[in-house]
């Protein structure tokens, strides 16, 4: 009866940690999603999809919720070590990282009102869905990374992070110049930025994600000098 009882004790507490990864799995795609829908909208002066975009933020905010205090609960009540500690700890920083990227796509829903994608505005409105591509596959990447525990798979997402932060120099530039040449661009520049300036954060949240996949997949920081050295081995 011991054995029996041990058992379902430890087929119960497999349940929750999978309950875990799940949660993490479904924010990395709802937030993966919104972003793109979110430029899609701009694009298309869809304004539309892009309030179904600020509304679909509340179901990101729920399941951080949920795995915040699932997490929380199996601390108290698992007494978790090693790496299914590191597993918990982490999920609870890729949860606050992912709710942020839907925040991003929720301030950039926000603007599609306030901007009109056709004229000369067009070709920058285009680069900022390029933009878009590059943040959701950064997005993809790192939740592969986290899921896999994929210590390679991490550092590739924060060596293709200067990706996105060239399109966002690149987009600052294109903008600033249409600005200078007639001032009456001023107010739709200017809410592109903000939507480059999202897009570049989701960029920097990525590679939080990335780094806590790292350090899922080898209990190291993957800031510190030493990592830097196992970095360059890694790529050969």
């Amino acid at each position: 009866m011991v054995t029996t009882d041990r058992e379902h004790m430890v087929s119960s507490y497999e349940e929750e940690l999978r309950t875990l990864a799940g949660l993490v799995a479904d924010m990395a795609s709802l937030v993966g999603t919104a972003v793109g829908e979110a430029v899609s909208a701009m694009a298309s002066n869809d304004v539309e999809s892009a309030e179904a975009v600020v509304k679909g933020d509340k179901a990101v905010d729920e399941l951080q919720h949920e795995l915040d205090n699932l997490a929380v609960s199996i601390i108290a009540r698992r007494q978790p070590v090693a790496s299914d500690l590191r597993l918990i700890v982490s999920s609870i920083h890729v949860a606050n990282d992912l709710e942020r990227i839907g925040d991003m796509a929720k301030s950039i829903a926000r603007r599609c009102a306030d901007i009109n994608p056709v004229g000369g505005v067009a070709p920058h409105i285009s680069s900022l869905k390029q933009m878009a591509d590059i943040a959701t596959r950064q997005i993809a990447m790192a939740y592969d990374a986290f899921s896999t525990r994929n210590e390679a798979s991490a550092i590739a997402v924060l060596e293709h992070d200067v990706e996105i932060d060239a399109a966002y120099v690149a987009i600052f530039r294109e903008l600033l110049t249409y600005m200078m040449e007639d001032p009456r661009n001023i107010s739709v520049c200017t809410h592109l930025l903000f939507c480059a300036k999202s897009l570049e954060r989701v960029g920097d949240h990525a590679t939080n994600i990335a780094e806590q996949a790292y350090f899922l997949a080898t209990g190291k920081d993957l800031a510190s000098e030493e990592d830097k050295v196992n970095r360059r081995q890694i790529r050969g």
